[in-house]
């Protein structure tokens, strides 16, 4: 028997989707960017290698990814309002876990937990919840929560440097997870009230997906897939691959600094004039803007900073569209499921960037590794043309 939500008006789309942007900040700080500030002083006190901790993040995006279909049907019978408050608990739970951890295993089942959080709490299954509300007009919605999303290591990576001499990296891992019980579940309940939009059980992915949608939906998994893990390869490794051009580390540093501004930059954007245009158009203009900042990059343009920021701003209007194209594509009473079953490759290809980036750099180098990146880009464009040529001719 599913869990209704309040019958009650929902919540205006601002509010809400600034709540749920709130939550984000928090939720990516404690989860992609935790081992930011944390990596070395966990090393320093327990000897345990950055390897084996990116290896226990790693384990956790894959248990995200498997649990964000089974997160994605929850939603679409139920709302994202409970399903968010218990995947912030869970980033909670591991949080606390981490905390306490002075063995191995029990700091791999932290991130474990956390994996399953990160599932049912993050951007997929945000942008789930906010379809479920307010249907084919949530993409504004979505854009803010991306907006928000974005300063979650200008906060997060800041704060836990501060934090540092007073409570060491296990007093961090708790005070988060209190920041998440004490504030964020609080901003998840508040903020996605109301009452869902009717849409019938989906249990099968036959049933779920109509034989016209069945190319649109490959398409799109394989675009993502590609995106995803050659956004996350470059970011992963981006300070490596610039001291490979000559930079001095500092000089490196500052230039990565400049990925926050060109994903909000881009966001901005989006947000003022996104509505005037198909997503899918959003979604070319973003593998472009990637696989521009890519190859200028494998070129050794001469102002690497143009190549950052361009790169940067494709990734960050690529974040809206993972909610707005299938919304628009697929249409509100599937969304949630849909996107839970596109978020499922997509967390896998940021589980394995980490090894396949170290493994392309030990083999080849770094700049065939930037040259191989910048083909698979430019591939990915030529993709995304095919796609939207389809989604013109069916609309």
């Amino acid at each position: 028997m599913s869990v209704a939500e309040p019958a009650e008006k929902p919540t205006p789309p601002w509010i809400a989707a600034s709540a749920l942007g709130a939550t984000q900040i928090f939720g990516f700080g404690t989860t992609y960017y935790l081992l930011g500030v944390l990596g070395g002083p966990v090393n320093a006190e327990t000897g345990w290698p950055l390897t084996f901790m990116s290896g226990a993040q790693s384990a956790g995006m894959l248990v995200a990814g498997l649990v964000s279909p089974r997160v994605g049907r929850t939603i679409d019978r139920d709302g994202g309002r409970y399903v968010m408050s218990v995947g912030v608990a869970l980033l909670a739970c591991g949080l606390l876990m981490l905390s306490l951890a002075q063995h191995k295993a029990v700091f791999i089942i932290g991130w474990l937990l956390m994996g399953a959080g990160m599932g049912a709490s993050l951007y997929d299954a945000a942008f789930a919840s906010l379809g479920r509300l307010y249907g084919a007009s949530a993409r504004p919605a979505m854009a803010t929560v991306t907006l928000w999303g974005g300063f979650a290591s200008t906060v997060c990576w800041p704060l836990s440097a501060l934090l540092m001499p007073y409570l060491g990296w296990r007093g961090i891992c708790a005070f988060y997870a209190l920041v998440l019980l004490g504030a964020c579940i609080p901003l998840v309940l508040w903020g996605l009230r109301g009452k869902i939009i009717p849409a019938p059980v989906v249990n099968t992915k036959t049933a779920l997906l109509e034989s016209k949608d069945r190319p649109l939906y490959m398409l799109i998994v394989t675009t993502f897939v590609v995106l995803s893990l050659g956004m996350s390869i470059v970011y992963i490794h981006l300070i490596e691959l610039l001291q490979s051009r000559g930079l001095e580390l500092a000089a490196a540093v500052a230039l990565g600094a400049l990925i926050g501004p060109g994903q909000v930059a881009a966001r901005s954007l989006d947000l003022v004039l996104g509505h005037r245009h198909h997503p899918i158009w959003t979604y070319l203009a973003a593998v472009t803007g990637c696989a521009v900042g890519v190859t200028l990059f494998a070129l050794d343009f001469p102002i690497l900073s143009i190549a950052i920021v361009t790169f940067s701003a494709g990734n960050g209007v690529y974040s809206i569209v993972r909610g707005s194209l299938p919304l628009a594509l697929f249409g509100p009473q599937k969304f949630a499921t849909i996107i839970g079953m596109l978020a499922r490759p997509g967390y896998i290809a940021y589980a394995l960037a980490p090894s396949v980036g170290a493994l392309l750099i030990e083999t080849m180098g770094a700049d065939s590794t930037l040259k191989c990146l910048s083909v698979a880009m430019i591939l990915n464009v030529v993709l995304v043309a095919v796609l939207a040529s389809m989604v013109r001719r069916r609309t």
